[in-house]
């Protein structure tokens, strides 16, 4: 199984930027996507989950009205469009996938994760 993000960069504040998460090695379709981020000295923090279907997403107080996270099971990719974005939005970025159903929001109930992708806002 292998996830790989991409769409990362350097943005000002109040921009916007979309992450990718292609998935391959797995039935994608059967698997609950998430995404998290990690600035530095920071612990790892949820931000979006979607079921498999992509009809339930769920999101973290801290993005939620400014990220929507989505997903093609034709392309075997999930994304997260990121609006309005702050400094604080700092840290690199992750997905990570789960075969299970619903959503999910703990990451250690996460059996596969990407390498991640860099993100700076700067202000």
């Amino acid at each position: 199984v292998q996830l790989v993000e991409s769409g990362g960069g350097l943005v000002q504040a109040g921009g916007s930027l979309r992450l990718s998460c292609a998935a391959s090695g797995l039935t994608f379709s059967w698997y609950v996507m998430g995404w998290f981020r990690q600035a530095p000295g920071k612990e790892r923090e949820f931000l979006a989950t979607i079921s498999r279907s992509g009809s339930n997403t769920y999101y973290a107080d801290s993005v939620k009205g400014r990220f929507i996270i989505s997903r093609d099971n034709i392309k075997n990719t999930v994304y997260l469009q990121m609006n309005s974005l702050k400094p604080e939005d700092t840290a690199v970025y992750s997905c990570a996938a789960k075969n299970t159903i619903g959503v999910l929001r703990n990451e250690y109930e996460y059996d596969y994760w990407g390498q991640g992708t860099q993100v700076t806002v700067s202000s």
